[in-house]
């Protein structure tokens, strides 16, 4: 059981480690740079070449029945659920066999749609106090769900 976390950018990597700190699990923070290495024995930082998906395709490679996958990305998402993990993304909502397909329809209709309209408003909502909370709650059981097998 490990729990990785597709850390380019990701929002929520200080609770990521808390939590796997608490449930004593095996922490990966994945990224192409950037980011300061942790001194908790549990956390390994892994730094991937430059390029497209590096860091996708290493956790990609890795995940599967019993870890946690931790990531924004929805082609990474679908990659890991299929492999057998359990997928969430920072704002604690599940990606799982019943809607990973619908989110990466409308992924893939978002990006159709920013491509026929440039000067569409773009960008998401700003991540929260409350998406933090969730998050750390989903973690938990996530995790804790995982140990039981």
């Amino acid at each position: 059981m490990a729990l990785y976390v597709d850390a380019d950018a990701c929002p929520v990597k200080t609770e990521a480690e808390r939590v796997a700190t608490r449930h004593g699990v095996r922490l990966y923070l994945v990224s192409n740079g950037g980011i300061r290495p942790s001194a908790n024995p549990l956390v390994e930082t892994v730094y991937v070449p430059e390029g497209p998906d590096a860091a996708d395709i290493w956790i990609a490679g890795r995940a599967g029945p019993g870890d946690v996958v931790v990531t924004a990305d929805v082609p990474l998402a679908a990659r890991c659920v299929a492999a057998g993990a359990a997928v969430l993304r920072p704002d604690g909502s599940a990606l799982t066999t019943a809607n990973v397909g619908n989110a990466l329809a409308l992924r893939d209709l978002m990006a159709d749609l920013r491509a026929a309209d440039p000067f569409r408003p773009g960008g998401g909502r700003a991540f929260s106090k409350a998406d933090r909370s969730r998050f750390l709650a989903a973690l938990d059981r996530a995790l804790a769900a995982a140990a039981r097998g």
